[in-house]
């Protein structure tokens, strides 16, 4: 069993726990059972001995001349990342971005439930997005109120993203995931916010290819 010890646990390494838990569900899913810190290492372009130290974070598990049991490994990680707490989730905004994100995006395989998202467009309110009913902007208040919702998803102007917030955090709405590109602060800490930025990624491609 993984034993957290959040003291000692880096961004870095938070950030690198969904990419174990994809490439372990990959390895499910090709009917490998067991895989050693080496072979994994291959599998992600990351160093054994990079692996073996994220894990320490979270206590020892492993048999040494055995490796990981990847099943377990999976759970163990996907327990920490909280995919088996039933995460309630609803949207604010449904254009283009919000739409796609409803239809494509598997909330369910990270371990989120889709509530209900909201928009202040007459044309979408009162319809629903891959069986998720969309519902008025003036119902926000008390849907949040009524139901407790761990994650608000915000793809909403920019001009509007941080009242937006600021609301719903006053409702008691703890976590954003934000793609308004819009940097969203809170004054109280036990906010989180996952800011979602397009372009920084397709930067970061272009100077590895301007650089390579």
């Amino acid at each position: 069993m993984i034993i957290l010890k959040k003291e000692n646990i880096s961004d870095a390494v938070i950030r690198r726990l969904p990419r174990y838990y994809r490439q372990l569900t990959d390895l499910c899913g090709r009917g490998i059972v067991r895989i050693s810190s080496h072979s994994l290492g291959q599998e992600m372009n990351i160093t054994a001995s990079q692996i073996r130290q994220d894990f320490s974070c979270f206590g020892e598990f492993g048999q040494q001349g055995y490796g990981y049991n990847v099943e377990e490994l999976r759970s163990e990680i996907g327990h920490i990342l909280g995919v088996d707490n039933d995460h309630h989730l609803i949207m604010i905004g449904v254009g283009n971005l919000g739409r796609a994100l409803l239809h494509n995006f598997h909330f369910s395989q990270a371990g989120f439930t889709v509530d209900a998202a909201f928009d202040i467009s007459p044309s979408v309110v009162g319809t629903s997005v891959n069986g998720i009913p969309v519902y008025s902007m003036q119902e926000l208040d008390s849907f949040v109120q009524q139901n407790h919702i761990d994650v608000v998803v915000l793809t909403i102007p920019q001009s509007v993203a941080q009242d937006t917030a600021t609301h719903l955090i006053e409702l008691g709405v703890r976590g954003f995931w934000n793609f308004t590109n819009v940097e969203l602060s809170s004054p109280t800490d036990d906010v989180k916010f996952e800011n979602i930025h397009f372009a920084d990624s397709l930067l970061t491609l272009s100077y590895r290819i301007a650089n390579r």
